[in-house]
């Protein structure tokens, strides 16, 4: 009697196993398209920032969506990348094959805030030309025209605000570009008075793309 009751145990012991097994290997195989996507993202970004032209170009035949694949840890694009290393080339051809550039990585900054806190003019012209919004903002608050103010660039500054962006737009701290430029450069200085000439409160500044020398 007990052999029989052990050997029925054993039976249905083992037929769970193999149910649970088989419900396993049902779920790897409902998880494998997002690991596919996962893996297709990953390998594109890797090739964009290893410069592999010919691997690109193919990964953007068989999918041209993954031009705005993510990096997962820091949500970067191919355009992060490239802006980053102030590659204009690679810039222009992301930008001509459909690239997002108003997409923001994982702190809120996008590849306009990354190029001008580089001091990357040409970027920054490439960028605007291509409709990147002038007044984005990260974590932080801080947008584009902020960045410029800290960096004293007055021919930045002059580019982003007759591309539209906000004299007065305040950071989480509550400061604006014109309150920094005030404080850091001085009411008198040239830094300040593009602001008020450029960014005058209610003002519409016509839209021009590029640093102006």
């Amino acid at each position: 009697m007990s052999k029989t009751i052990s050997g029925n145990a054993t039976g249905f012991s083992r037929r769970i196993l193999a149910a649970g097994l088989a419900a396993l290997a049902a779920g790897m195989t409902l998880a494998s398209p997002a690991h596919a996507d996962y893996s297709e993202g990953y390998k594109f970004l890797e090739s964009v920032k290893k410069k592999e032209g010919e691997k690109v170009e193919k990964a953007l035949m068989d999918n041209s969506q993954i031009v705005n694949a993510k990096d997962v840890t820091t949500g970067e694009t191919g355009l992060h990348i490239v802006t980053q290393r102030r590659d204009l080339t690679w810039l222009a051809y992301l930008i001509g094959k459909g690239a997002n550039v108003n997409a923001s990585d994982d702190h809120g900054r996008t590849p306009l805030q990354l190029a001008v806190s580089l001091g990357w003019r040409e970027g920054v012209a490439q960028l605007l030309d291509a409709k990147a919004q002038p007044d984005p903002t990260n974590d932080a608050g801080e947008t584009p025209l902020i960045f410029a103010v800290h960096r004293k660039d007055v021919d930045m500054v002059k580019t982003l605000l007759q591309a539209g962006a906000s004299a007065d737009r305040a950071d989480n701290s509550g400061r604006s570009a014109r309150e920094y430029a005030n404080v850091e450069a001085g009411k008198t200085s040239q830094l300040a008075q593009v602001i008020e000439q450029f960014g005058a409160k209610g003002s519409k500044p016509k839209a021009v793309y590029g640093p102006v020398m």
